[in-house]
């Protein structure tokens, strides 16, 4: 899956510098005291487990998510998507519970369960009768520490992952495009890489890849174990406690640095494949939470995206799409949350009768808009309106109160940012707003990628894919 987006929908992961080479106490050791705030939970099991409980007592439901700090960023060039590989592999066995067998014990339970792999982390989750919470505490235990990894399993599971490669980047002509677009922005960060993986690298990860990754980043002291739901907390702290406190920690590496120089110039790209309409990616780099020295800046990027794109009002669907009708879709997206630096993007599709070109002149004059004259008071107070609704909203979904605690957790952030977030998007000022779009809108940050169609049935001569691959400077 590619990174989640923002504060108000989850972010993205980040190793805990607690856990990072410094292995906890034996199993057996004592629990730190436990610290509650809210409605939610907190405790470190002896072995470095770290657990979060909110109760949610609205439904006899349980949701149960546990996250390893790993995902594609922590990836180096040779065995690109591993980290998404291995999540496969996870469902396909222990001695105890073989392929498959996992998946029917959460159906026979009434339940669900998958998993995701991002950039930053890998999650696996389940959803089930209150009651049945131990039964996912059991297996996901069992797995943590005994995953099989057989050849033939894995042989088979490495084609079904070519295969969603091939549907979900190489057989899409806009993902592609994306993938090159990322590859082409960044040059020393881990994001270059697609978190599916290059198509070579897949081609040649073995099972000895998979079990030494596997091995060097699941383990109790790398996850972080998160349960929302009608339970009792300290229920499941013992629950927790019987399970996943006998597995022995591992001593964690952490990944080296691998921090994005600055960039001296605008990049641009062109990808040619057999599309039916043309698609535009524009995107230009900026802090994060994790990396601005100023902390209300990624808060005025967020402000700043939702100016642009932010419902039907907002710059972009009001005036390019309906009014001027250069575009049928374009949006603005930003990340606060990613581990490491990251982009700030604008992307789209030209309206019927208009050209790419004619979609990025209008989407820098809203850029250049930004930088002339500050956003009115009535902007702000929608965005702020929609920040509140979100807040109330999305407490209505259990599973999205797990992945809010378990995603900011995960890259280090305290959960807290996510109570905090109306009150800093609140404090944003039309000067700040105007002040970051100034420092990081500038055309020697940007990168522009272009999605330029090919005939779909691929026969045009001018398809014939020239050396270094389907991409041209522009």
């Amino acid at each position: 899956m590619k990174r989640l987006t923002g504060i108000l929908a989850a972010g993205t992961a980040l190793l805990l510098s607690a856990c990072a080479g410094n292995p906890a106490a034996a199993p057996g050791a004592a629990m730190s005291p436990e610290v509650t705030s809210g409605a939610v939970h907190e405790r470190t099991l002896g072995n470095g487990l770290r657990i979060f409980v909110k109760e949610d007592h609205r439904a006899p439901v349980v949701v149960s998510q546990l996250w390893y700090k790993v995902g594609a960023s922590y990836e180096h060039d040779g065995i690109t998507g591993i980290s998404h590989v291995l999540e496969h592999m996870m469902f396909q066995g222990t001695p105890k519970y073989p392929a498959g067998r996992f998946s029917r014990i959460i159906a026979d339970q009434g339940g669900s369960e998958n998993a995701f792999t991002a950039y930053d982390y890998t999650a696996y989750f389940q959803q089930l009768e209150k009651s049945r919470l131990p039964v996912a505490f059991r297996l996901e235990a069992d797995r943590m520490h005994n995953l099989s990894l057989p050849p033939k399993n894995y042989a088979k599971e490495l084609k079904v992952v070519m295969e969603e490669r091939y549907m979900r980047t190489d057989d899409n002509p806009q993902a592609l495009t994306n993938e090159q677009f990322d590859a082409a922005a960044f040059q020393l960060s881990p994001y270059h890489n697609p978190i599916i993986g290059w198509k070579n690298d897949i081609e040649h990860l073995t099972v000895h890849d998979v079990r030494n990754w596997y091995q060097s980043w699941y383990a109790p002291n790398n996850a972080i174990l998160v349960v929302v739901g009608d339970v009792d907390p300290n229920r499941v702290f013992a629950e927790a406690e019987r399970y996943f406190g006998p597995i022995k920690p591992s001593a964690v590496t952490p990944p080296k640095p691998r921090v994005e120089p600055v960039q001296l110039g605008e990049r641009s790209i062109v990808v040619k494949a057999p599309a039916q309409v043309p698609y535009l990616i524009m995107g230009y780099k900026v802090p994060v939470l994790k990396t601005a020295r100023e902390q209300w800046k990624p808060y005025a990027l967020d402000v700043l995206a939702a100016v642009l794109d932010g419902g039907d009002s907002a710059r972009f669907p009001s005036e390019l799409v309906r009014g001027r009708q250069i575009a049928t879709d374009v949006s603005a997206s930003y990340d606060m949350t990613s581990r490491l630096a990251d982009l700030f993007t604008f992307s789209g599709t030209p309206a019927k009768g208009r050209t790419v070109q004619q979609l990025e002149q209008a989407i820098r004059v809203q850029i250049d808009r930004l930088k002339r004259k500050p956003v009115s008071a009535a902007e702000l107070a929608r965005i702020k309106a929609q920040v509140t609704a979100a807040k109330i909203y999305q407490q209505d979904s259990m599973f999205y109160q797990a992945m809010q605690i378990g995603a900011l957790e995960a890259v280090g952030l305290d959960w807290h940012i996510a109570d905090t977030y109306p009150q800093r998007i609140a404090a944003v000022t039309p000067a700040q707003v105007m002040a970051v779009a100034k420092e990081y809108f500038v055309d020697d940050h940007l990168t522009v990628a272009v999605l330029k169609p090919q005939p779909l049935d691929g026969k045009a001569p001018h398809m014939a894919m020239p050396e270094g691959g389907a991409n041209a400077i522009r």
